[in-house]
């Protein structure tokens, strides 16, 4: 028996979870919520909420003025996270047509080892922002006087398409919008086939069905009282004298 085991695996080597965990988590700090599977969702939900503990207190040590408590923090925020940037989304199509050189001007700092976290400067059409300082900056300064309970999850309705998993929806607490609007968002391609080999699938079992209950069985034969001849399968018996004549 195996004892202590208290992750979920995810089908995945170790590696792969780390990397998941870290993706999502990036994912829920730039855009404040992320739709993914149920069983992810309650997997990385502890680890986004000890990465907002952590930003919170190198904001504390920040501005209490230990410097050396607040790079501590920080640099545990990093061991756990790693750090990326975010591409401002008015700028995604001048980034995807940008050469290597000109995308790490834009998205490091001029020593090449960080990401940026200002403004832009110089020629620079756009500069990327680092997740760990928008964490720091802009999550961990809404959650100042909360204690944890960062997120939320919310199931939802809709089944992934391919294994039929639950769906669910991790958001940080305080991006929730209220419906503008009640008409239903339109379904994905993906979604839309699914839906159309359901149907035909379901179309062809009742056409099956209305078929084998057109074919007359004993009680309705009882009712019309018409009965079918049996057909005759018996052979032609030889007469007495064929051994003979043989």
């Amino acid at each position: 028996m195996r004892h202590r085991v208290a992750h979920r695996k995810l089908n995945r080597t170790m590696s792969h979870r780390k990397a998941l965990r870290r993706n999502l988590a990036q994912s829920l700090i730039e855009h404040g919520q992320i739709r993914t599977t149920l069983t992810k969702a309650k997997d990385v939900r502890p680890f986004v909420e000890r990465l907002i503990t952590l930003a919170r207190y190198a904001r504390l040590r920040a501005a209490s003025g230990d410097a050396a408590g607040s790079l501590t923090a920080r640099r545990q925020i990093h061991k756990l996270l790693a750090d990326r940037s975010i591409v401002p989304q008015a700028s995604r199509d001048e980034y995807g047509g940008m050469s290597d050189a000109h995308r790490r001007r834009a998205l490091r700092m001029p020593s090449g080892r960080r990401f940026r976290t200002g403004d832009p400067k110089g020629r620079l059409a756009f500069t990327g922002e680092s997740v760990i300082h928008r964490l720091v900056s802009d999550v961990a300064a809404r959650y100042e006087d909360r204690p944890g309970g960062y997120t939320r999850i919310i199931r939802l309705a809709d089944r992934r398409v391919g294994d039929h998993s639950p769906l669910a929806l991790l958001q940080l607490v305080g991006d929730e919008e209220p419906p503008t609007s009640l008409t239903k968002p339109g379904k994905s391609a993906r979604r839309r086939r699914s839906d159309a080999r359901y149907s035909a699938a379901v179309k062809a079992i009742r056409a099956a069905g209305a078929r084998q209950a057109e074919r007359p069985g004993p009680e309705r034969v009882a009712e019309t009282g018409v009965q079918r001849e049996p057909a005759d399968t018996s052979e032609e018996q030889p007469g007495p004298g064929a051994a003979d004549q043989s």
